[in-house]
């Protein structure tokens, strides 16, 4: 299990279903932050700023349309700056709550800056070789300690320049 609070983020209107089926694999539950409530926008901020601060690594979920959220740029900046440990997790091919895959989505660490080069230079994003729903859902239980651990390891103050 990953040592440390994981904070994950999403894009909530598009990914809830898929992010609550991360969130229910166990593996990280006890130890993980991910809230089901929408508050209002300085609610927001100051709620993932108090939850951030206290995890030890983000986890983006990233399907179809998670890149340019607002606040999933928001969390990635917040990340960077507290030197928390950052990693993706593409969730696009598992089925939502009407059984649908979606397409996979960009990845948003490609237009965050660092060093003069793109967050995805330095940040992992695992991408299940599977394409059936139960295939990826299994194969991401299998890693995410492992692809939690890699991130708490790589966070920023550990990049070298490449």
């Amino acid at each position: 299990m990953a040592k440390g609070q994981v904070f994950f983020s999403f894009h909530y209107s598009g990914d809830h279903w898929r992010a609550s089926q991360v969130r229910n694999m166990g593996k990280v539950l006890e130890n993980s932050i991910f809230s089901d409530n929408i508050c209002e926008e300085a609610e927001v901020k100051e709620w993932i700023d108090n939850h951030i601060e206290m995890c030890s690594c983000l986890v983006l979920l990233i399907g179809e349309k998670t890149f340019g959220r607002k606040w999933i740029n928001y969390e990635i900046k917040r990340a960077l700056e507290l030197d928390k440990g950052m990693v993706g997790i593409y969730i696009h091919k598992l089925t939502d709550s009407s059984g649908q895959q979606s397409s996979e989505g960009k990845n948003p660490f490609d237009y965050h800056m660092y060093n003069g080069k793109s967050l995805s230079n330095y940040i992992k994003c695992f991408n299940s070789k599977y394409s059936s729903s139960s295939c990826v859902y299994s194969d991401i239980e299998a890693n995410i300690s492992e692809i939690i651990e890699y991130g708490i390891e790589n966070r920023p103050s550990t990049w070298q320049t490449i």
